[in-house]
């Protein structure tokens, strides 16, 4: 029987009706009847109190990417609607489902320039799988259940939901809504006829297979599937920063981390391969870079669940629709049981090559300060490779994600397609609320911390476990390494001034240490590890370190480099 509420009450019941117990947000004057309703939900609903809007959205995103839930974030209108934008748009590029609620004036002032009202429908059409304005309190409970549908379904993605003061405040017979069904909407397309036998016997016929592994892996829950399809054929693999920890990091197929900064042997051995396996990944150009010399002798199949990906960058000889966790399993009852042993011994030169010029002198150096890769290791190992990894962007980024190592999935937790510095201290904090038995490691920069270290407030209420290590140069790493390899070591604007980190810590009541010399790193992450809750290491790392391999910009992925000059 249905029961005569408010819209905003038939929001809290509808966001419960999905499941939902955590959400982050921020209130205003737009969305406070909304606000007004939560209160009543407190014990049902937890809803945490972030420092500004844009840490609610990755916030919700660190949540959903380590839960495999649709994370929620509400917000007022105007600025904190606009506030989101970058989330919402990381979260459409990275395929995080999440469901943006915003608070809107009444439909009777729309289009008159009303206190705090923006578009925020035409704003964030183009960076959302939906979004909507809730202007009748009767649709609350319909939109609700869509945008989760839309949110989780298919290739995930954010949602937004406008919602109409007077929207909030009218009043409905509620009853909840399930939509699991909108006509022109196909989220798991089946593939083509004959797509899987094809898959099979081109898996078959292949000499020298590469599989590349992406996070669509990981969204699928496909881990298992991926194991056994490689392991059948002995299908050597390279994966995604995004789809890293969709494989253990020390599975004997594993031939690493492809992309500008990844490994040697996989990005040189793609140039090599007769037979290229896409598998829940979307040719980012920080993988392909140049696109006409990449892979030109192979062919390539492509597992994807998004048809709009097939072909976009990569010519594609052979599409394979659908999930992945159906769609490999399909294909690994045909493949023949194989062995490409000769061909993977082909990666062995490349590996050693890299470990003696790269690896090895940035994760043992023998002496002088210390370095990005030798924190980032000696976490991991600290932690037995089981924490979940959060990034910041820049070096930092790609320093954590090349030497922290995974056992489990759902362990890597950055921004890859936008590459939004200030993303990692809001979405370690949704990481320790989506995944409250893990250990959580955030690897940042001095810049990228600046940029949402009032999100720390958050830290400080809610007392949440993030373990921080600030890989602190005094620059804007990642630029000045453009700047030193192609900007004849001009630095413009990136050397910074940085604050006491220690003392703004202490403001908060976070524990920190800093670290500058070597013999004292091992110490610091034994007590930053064995301290309840959160903690700031601070390491004093090489001002002048530059993360390698690196392929050139517009480089071909067979020609990078492992020195600078």
């Amino acid at each position: 029987m249905s029961e005569r509420i408010s819209g905003a009450e038939a929001l809290m019941r509808s966001l419960e009706h999905e499941g939902v117990d955590v959400m982050f947000g921020y209130p205003g004057g737009a969305i406070m009847p909304t606000y007004d309703a939560l209160y009543d939900h407190r014990d049902r609903l937890d809803h945490i109190l972030v420092r500004h809007e844009q840490g609610a959205v990755h916030a919700a995103q660190g949540y959903a990417r380590v839960s495999g839930k649709v994370g929620c974030a509400m917000v007022t209108s105007g600025p904190g609607a606009m506030n989101t934008i970058t989330g919402i748009a990381d979260a459409m590029m990275d395929s995080t489902p999440l469901v943006v609620i915003c608070g809107q004036v009444g439909t009777a002032q729309l289009g008159t320039d009303a206190f705090q009202e923006v578009d925020v429908i035409g704003v964030t059409q183009p960076i959302t799988k939906w979004a909507f304005q809730i202007r009748r309190a009767e649709d609350v409970a319909w939109a609700v259940s869509r945008a989760f549908f839309v949110a989780r379904s298919g290739r995930p993605g954010p949602v937004v939901l406008d919602f109409a003061k007077n929207a909030q405040t009218g009043m409905v017979d509620y009853e909840p809504a399930c939509v699991d069904y909108i006509r022109s909407y196909v989220p798991y397309p089946e593939p083509a006829p004959g797509a899987i036998e094809q898959a099979a016997k081109m898996i078959n016929n292949s000499v020298k297979p590469l599989v590349l592994v992406g996070q669509g892996v990981e969204l699928a829950g496909a881990r298992e599937e991926l194991i056994a399809f490689l392991e059948k054929a002995q299908l050597p693999a390279g994966c995604t920063l995004l789809g890293l920890s969709a494989l253990p990091s020390d599975h004997p197929l594993n031939m690493g981390m492809l992309g500008m900064h990844g490994n040697l042997g996989p990005n040189v051995m793609t140039n090599q391969c007769d037979l290229l396996i896409a598998v829940g990944m979307r040719f980012d150009d920080r993988v392909t870079s140049d696109v006409s010399t990449y892979a030109r002798q192979a062919k390539v199949i492509h597992f994807d669940i998004d048809p709009s990906e097939i072909g976009k960058n990569v010519k594609v000889d052979l599409a394979v629709l659908g999930d992945c966790k159906q769609t490999l399993a399909a294909v690994t009852k045909l493949i023949d049981k194989a062995t490409h042993n000769a061909w993977i011994e082909g990666f062995r030169p490349y590996e050693e090559k890299e470990r003696s010029k790269v690896i090895e002198p940035a994760i043992h150096p023998a002496e002088g300060p210390l370095l990005m890769g030798e924190v980032v290791n000696a976490v991991s190992e600290a932690t037995g490779h089981s924490a979940v990894l959060v990034t910041d962007v820049g070096q930092n980024q790609m320093f954590g994600c090349r030497y922290f190592k995974f056992t489990l999935a759902r362990s890597v937790l950055t921004s890859g397609g936008c590459g939004t510095m200030g993303f990692g201290l809001p979405a370690a904090i949704g990481a320790t609320f989506g995944a409250p038995g893990r250990r959580v490691c955030l690897f940042t920069g001095d810049g990228g911390l600046q940029m949402t270290i009032q999100e720390l407030g958050t830290i400080m209420e809610r007392k949440c476990p993030v373990k921080i290590i600030l890989l602190n140069n005094n620059f804007l790493g990642n630029v000045r390494q453009w700047q030193y390899m192609f900007f004849g070591k001009r630095y413009s604007f990136t050397p910074m001034l940085n604050p006491d980190y220690e003392g703004i810590a202490s403001a908060y009541g976070i524990p920190s240490r800093t670290v500058v010399e070597r013999a004292d790193l091992a110490d610091a992450i034994r007590e930053m590890l064995d301290t309840d809750g959160p903690f700031l290491l601070q390491c004093a790392v090489k001002e002048e370190d530059n993360i390698l391999p690196m392929t050139p910009p517009g480089g071909c992925v067979e020609n990078m480099l492992l020195e600078v000059e």
